[in-house]
């Protein structure tokens, strides 16, 4: 691991290589994927910054909307993440968040984890 530059300073200066000095040095579909490969860099940048938080966050909720599990390391909560979940996409399927008070329990979990990715991905697009 590097002490400086950061992952986050790394991207944030492809990132703005891309856009200053690229993107208006080209034209047409070059441009434009030279457009994309900059958002991607702010989209790793926030991956980097808030996927950590945002993860403890979704197994938290999914542990409280599918009871307790022991707690999980750091190193795997990703993994943990993706099993409770399609636990959670089980018990859907099965017809038990079709009524309150879990159905307003799985909606509010869906909408927030939905708010996370797009802060992300496109946060822009919350709060609109």
């Amino acid at each position: 691991m590097q002490d400086r530059p950061s992952a986050r300073e790394l991207l944030e200066a492809v990132e703005q290589f891309l856009e200053r000095d690229v993107v208006s040095a080209l034209e047409g579909p070059k441009q434009f994927h030279a457009r994309v490969a900059a958002n991607v860099m702010r989209i790793l940048a926030r991956e980097l910054e808030l996927e950590p938080r945002f993860l403890r966050a979704e197994w938290q909720r999914l542990n409280e909307l599918l009871e307790g599990e022991s707690a999980v390391d750091d190193a795997l909560v990703s993994a943990a993440v993706k099993r409770r979940t399609r636990e959670l996409c089980e018990r859907i399927r099965r017809g038990d968040a079709d009524a309150q008070p879990w159905r307003g329990r799985v909606l509010a979990h869906v909408r927030q984890t939905v708010e996370e990715k797009l802060a992300i991905a496109k946060p822009e697009m919350i709060n609109r």
